[in-house]
């Protein structure tokens, strides 16, 4: 059995894999940068991507970077389930849980 490639996915002119546009539907795809928006590029493919789009994740992000955005944000920028997933792969044992994602003004 062969591992996907991250190499035969379709790109966005700013490199993102277009098969990932459906989690963008609140964003003008085609101006999303793989650099300035970094921080959105990795919550969308940690939270909703394939075994490919997580292969380019890694091959475009640096591993602790990934850790990064986990550690600092991904406990309420994803799903539950996904988030202790990446704990866990990326053998995170401690996260930070800041109120400040949680204010709102009122």
């Amino acid at each position: 059995m062969t591992t996907p490639s991250a190499s035969s996915l379709a790109l966005s002119p700013a490199g993102i894999p277009v098969s990932l546009r459906p989690f963008f539907q609140d964003y003008d795809f085609e101006t999303i940068h793989s650099e300035a928006d970094a921080f959105t590029v990795i919550e969308r493919t940690l939270a909703w991507g394939n075994r490919r789009e997580l292969r380019w994740l890694f091959e475009r992000y640096a591993r602790g970077q990934i850790a990064d955005f986990v550690r600092d944000a991904g406990w309420w920028r994803l799903p539950p389930h996904r988030f202790y997933f990446w704990l866990n792969v990326l053998r995170l044992a401690e996260y930070r849980k800041s109120d400040y994602a949680r204010q709102w003004p009122r």
